[in-house]
């Protein structure tokens, strides 16, 4: 038999001692994603909204948020980082620490939107953020000013097209969906009108109210205040079925203009690099704090309708959004305009 000296002897132990550890490290990297999502969540969460404080998305995020930290058993801290019409606090989620305890609302426009209207963005919604749930959507409601004499929305077709080109009609800005929704009815129906892009819907609103701006279409909490005070008429609703809001407003396709679906939504979304399992806690729980009768509620007199989607449903959801508006945000030139 051959002999080992002790320098083989050594170094076979040392290979040995080398396996097992490395089988160590194999077996605990296994266990630690397991590990980590049982443990979590053991601190407070941030909660980023892309918004100012105040805004649509700040109010409705702070009513979840409360009753989200009541389930997880943490507190759930809103942190607005506003900027560049959502693109910098989507791009801030995107881009957190992938450990779950960061996560964040958007809209429409920096989760699809935007990906066509922009150059470049700084992260890609597809692959760098994973969807939580879409939380809630708004209406939006074709309104004009109650001193304007236009009582339908067939009035109004009537004087666009006795008007060809005179009527401007407002938005809180390009691309967003109260001027796609406009612009679609408008090709639907052969007029014409010019846009004029604003900073907020209260600046869209003024111009309303000052005649700058003739018609809008705007978010229910936008408008809501103004309908009941008698100051705006609310002609048409921009979704397949009527406001439980506004009962007796039709919607666009009851008024002779189908195919015209356009409504303000938000949605909870995370860094796609958040493990798995840690996601799923986060989805349940915002889903389950949507669907509690009291956040219902609270968001319902905010003027927003509670949707608690799954994940899957709110990609799917994202997706029908970019094929609905893309065709259109390339043929009015706006694909790249950023």
């Amino acid at each position: 038999m051959k002999q080992i000296g002790i320098s083989g002897l050594l170094r076979r132990k040392f290979l040995a001692a080398g396996v097992a550890t490395l089988a160590l490290v194999a077996g605990a990297a296994g266990t630690a994603p397991a590990a980590r999502a049982a443990a979590w969540p053991s601190q407070p969460l941030r909660l980023i909204v892309p918004f100012g404080a105040g805004s649509s998305p700040d109010q409705m995020s702070r009513v979840i948020g409360q009753e989200l930290g009541k389930i997880l058993g943490q507190d759930v801290i809103v942190v607005n980082r506003p900027g560049a019409g959502g693109n910098l606090g989507t791009f801030d989620i995107a881009n957190a620490r992938p450990d779950g305890y960061t996560f964040g609302i958007s809209i429409t426009g920096p989760l699809v939107n935007n990906t066509l209207i922009y150059k470049k963005l700084p992260y890609n919604p597809a692959t760098d953020l994973a969807p939580l749930t879409l939380a809630v959507q708004q209406p939006n409601v074709l309104v004009v000013p109650a001193a304007s004499g236009i009582t339908s929305m067939q009035g109004l077709l009537d004087a666009l097209r006795k008007n060809p080109g005179k009527y401007n009609f407002p938005s809180p800005g390009v691309g967003t969906i109260s001027q796609l929704a406009v612009e679609l009815m408008l090709q639907h129906t052969h007029t014409r009108a010019t846009h004029i892009a604003y900073s907020s819907s209260p600046d869209a609103l003024t111009s309303l109210l000052a005649g700058n701006t003739q018609f809008a279409a705007l978010p229910l909490s936008a408008v809501m205040a103004l309908v009941k005070s008698g100051k705006l008429r609310a002609l048409a609703v921009t979704f397949p079925k009527r406001s439980p809001l506004l009962p007796d407003v039709p919607t666009l396709s009851e008024s002779g203009v189908p195919g015209v679906q356009g409504s303000a939504w938000a949605g909870f979304v995370i860094s796609s690099k958040v493990p798995a399992a840690i996601r799923k806690k986060l989805s349940d729980a915002l889903i389950q704090a949507i669907h509690d009768p009291a956040v219902s509620q609270k968001l319902t007199v905010m003027y927003m309708d509670p949707v608690g989607s799954t994940p899957a449903q709110f990609r799917d959801y994202m997706h029908q959004e970019l094929n609905r508006w893309g065709p259109l945000i390339r043929k009015l030139g706006l694909a790249g305009s950023h």
